[in-house]
């Protein structure tokens, strides 16, 4: 079955995320958040995005939004806009909802939120993830998913340079 009418409606802002993570809970529900900038999708991206989807029965994705990129990589990124990046991460099927922010970091999104499993990738630890201390606090777990070597952003970025 093709459900892609409903594909744009789980890009969606944070007092929705929030009802739908009530809605979730009231039915035994957990949830499971992860973020990035996902500005060219590759094999590392969707690895760390299906194991993420794994540790819960719904995924909520945290996508920084482009001033945020460029604050972050500088002006030359995103390569990819907003809306483009969110419509990619939200035909995703291991996606639930696609949430995106502006700040440089998802933590007043993962406050706001409070997901049962925050998960980041290898390159972090549990001491340098946005969020864990908050979602530790409030009874769920961090998850930390091993880096799928090979595949970078900026890499694709300067080999389509050459």
């Amino acid at each position: 079955m093709r459900f892609v009418e409903g594909i744009e409606k789980k890009i969606m802002d944070v007092t929705q995320a929030k009802a739908m993570i009530s809605a979730w809970k009231v039915n035994g529900k957990t949830v499971s958040f992860t973020n990035g900038c996902f500005d060219i999708l590759h094999p590392g991206h969707i690895f760390s995005i299906a194991q993420a989807a794994k540790e819960a029965d719904y995924l909520i994705v945290g996508l920084n939004s482009d001033n945020s990129i460029k604050r972050l990589k500088g002006p030359d990124r995103p390569i990819n806009n907003t809306q483009s990046r969110a419509l990619i991460i939200a035909n995703l099927v291991m996606v639930d909802a696609v949430v995106v922010f502006d700040e440089d970091t998802p933590q007043t999104l993962i406050q706001s939120l409070l997901p049962d499993v925050l998960v980041k990738g290898g390159d972090y630890t549990i001491e340098t993830i946005v969020g864990a201390k908050e979602v530790i606090a409030n009874g769920g777990k961090v998850i930390i998913n091993p880096i799928v070597e090979g595949f970078s952003t900026t890499n694709i970025i300067e080999k389509i340079k050459k």
